[in-house]
């Protein structure tokens, strides 16, 4: 008897055995702050909850975004603004898609030859700093666009909570608190004078501007012309041109915002739509997604050896193109059929192989254009009727040409160094221009900007963006990768150290003490150049997530002082 007990143990622990090697194991997702019906995600947790409860009080996507957008110009006047310019692409909850451009536009006055000297040499910080640098601004033109055109509440209604932050005030973060330090010097200098933000401000300190709840309540009251034709728009002229700026009253009231048709393309049973020029975000994403999409990634598993090459030889080829073709479509012809072909696409991934990179000099144009500071802002929304929406606005550099309207308070931009000051030769961040984005009147800047929506077999799946300047581009692309192809959740997706390449410099850059240490030695002995230290954070990420039962997942990235908000 004891035998056959002992035989029949035998087999059940066998037969257990078997059944557990069958049984497939599924990664646990990690995930981030959960909600039911609406949320939002940006770079402070006052826009985010100013746009959430216009959500929560019948109002959209399109109304949030108009309230999330004006309480970053309070809080986050790093990027947030309205002196500045962005990019909105929207999902309605019946699928349909769509894309505006409210980028700013060089001024009628402006020249090719505006940054060069005598003989012909780019003029140092002349593009960057200063009056000379700034585009005409286009976030308040954008806004409203949006709000008029899909919003469901009245201007006053959204208005006012941002009105009420500006006069009760936001409290400074240490991030912040850093930053102003960092722009002390600089904002004296380029203003003459001490202004707002240079006032010795510390962590936990109240900012309180009651010139920009004077300047929105003036917007809340006479609509959008109040910024283009009204007493703002004389007020800013008069004060820009006492400056040496040479934007006119006339600038401002030819300013529209431009609906585009957006980028949109297949990535396995993806459907991803992104902005498309003047920003060449969705036009390089769909080259680098479709040229590694024969690749298996998920198998070569994340960050692993593999997988980087094959999206770093990707995003050489993308971004090569991206300088050479790429600008403003009202003033370029942009072959995009030829661009985002994919047999076009297959052909530029011909001479990968595992075993060395693509040296940088055997792949053609590419002459990297058109540049944004980290400095840029994203915001993620998704409301409560299925609409969905993803926003990156920009000042260009951090605060802009650090020229601070005080009658007005707010900065204005220094977009105009997103233009090719000299083509062929290398602007002030050592980026080079070509032709396609030199400087006209009433042109737009090229831009990197990447908002970008997802769905998944027709259902949306995520709303996703960063700032970052040309690393955003391949930001938004990891954050993607890391949901669909490595089964993160959004906040897991957000979390994950990220890498650049752009062609020239001819480098990959990693964020640092963040990645293998094998690995990276490893790509060093296939002859990759590795850059660990020229900055600390690729990107700032925000994104919106539908998980597999409904809910939203919001990814609020650690790197700032991001926060999502919803119910």
């Amino acid at each position: 008897m004891r035998k056959i007990l002992f035989m029949l143990s035998i087999i059940i622990v066998f037969l257990s055995c078997k059944e557990e090697k069958n049984v497939v194991k599924t990664k646990e997702i990690q995930r981030g702050y959960i909600t039911d019906k609406a949320m939002v995600v940006s770079a402070r947790q006052e826009a985010s909850k100013i746009g959430a409860d216009i959500m929560a009080k019948g109002g959209n996507a399109f109304d949030a975004m108009m309230a999330t957008e004006m309480a970053l110009a309070v809080s986050y006047p790093y990027a947030g603004n309205l002196g500045g310019g962005g990019f909105l692409v929207y999902r309605l909850a019946d699928g349909q898609v769509g894309a505006l451009d409210y980028r700013e536009k060089a001024p009628l006055a402006a020249s090719k030859d505006m940054y060069l000297d005598e003989d012909g040499n780019v003029i140092p910080n002349k593009s960057t700093v200063g009056p000379l640098a700034i585009g005409v601004p286009g976030t308040v033109a954008g806004i409203f666009e949006a709000q008029k055109r899909f919003g469901k509440l009245d201007v006053k209604t959204i208005l006012q909570p941002v009105i009420d932050l500006a006069n009760n005030g936001f409290i400074v973060t240490k991030n912040q608190e850093n930053r102003f330090k960092n722009y002390d010097s600089l904002f004296t200098a380029v203003n003459g004078k001490k202004i707002l933000f240079n006032q010795d401000l510390k962590q936990n300190d109240r900012i309180l501007n009651f010139a920009l709840a004077e300047t929105l309540t003036r917007i809340a009251n006479n609509g959008r012309d109040e910024f283009y034709k009204g007493e703002t728009a004389k007020k800013l002229v008069q004060f820009l041109q006492e400056k040496g700026s040479i934007i006119t009253l006339e600038d401002l009231e030819k300013y529209e915002a431009k609906w585009r048709k957006p980028i949109q393309f297949q990535y396995d049973d993806l459907t991803i739509t992104s902005m498309s020029p003047p920003s060449s975000g969705g036009v390089c994403l769909n080259q680098i997604m479709t040229m590694v999409e024969d690749f298996d990634l998920k198998s070569y598993g994340h960050n692993s050896l593999k997988a980087i090459q094959v999206l770093v030889e990707a995003e050489k080829r993308a971004y090569a193109d991206r300088s050479y073709y790429l600008g403003d479509p009202d003033f370029v012809d942009i072959p995009l059929e030829t661009l985002t072909s994919s047999v076009y696409l297959n052909e530029r991934m011909t001479d990968f192989t595992f075993k060395a990179p693509t040296p940088v000099d055997s792949i053609s144009h590419g002459n990297i254009i058109g540049y944004e500071s980290d400095e840029t802002t994203h915001y993620s929304i998704v409301d409560q009727f299925g609409n969905a929406i993803a926003v990156t606005t920009t000042l260009n550099g951090g605060y802009g040409s650090k020229v601070y309207a005080d009658d007005l308070g707010f900065f204005l931009n220094n977009e105009m160094d997103d233009f090719s000051s000299k083509p062929g030769e290398p602007n002030y961040y050592g980026l080079i221009g070509a032709e396609a984005n030199s400087i006209a009147p009433e042109k737009r800047m090229l831009s990197s900007m990447t908002p970008t929506i997802v769905e998944k077999e027709g259902e949306l799946l995520m709303t996703v963006g960063t700032p970052g300047g040309s690393t955003i581009i391949t930001s938004v692309l990891q954050t993607i990768l890391n949901v669909h192809e490595f089964e993160m959740g959004m906040q897991e997706a957000v979390n994950a150290p990220r890498f650049h390449n752009q062609w020239l410099p001819d480098e990959i850059r990693i964020e640092p003490n963040a990645f293998d240490k094998n690995i990276i030695k490893q790509l060093i002995a296939k002859g990759y150049k590795i850059n660990e230290s020229r900055s600390p954070i690729i990107g700032i990420v925000d994104g919106i997530l539908v998980t597999d039962d409904g809910k939203l997942e919001g990814g609020a990235d650690k790197r700032g002082d991001d926060a999502a908000v919803g119910f």
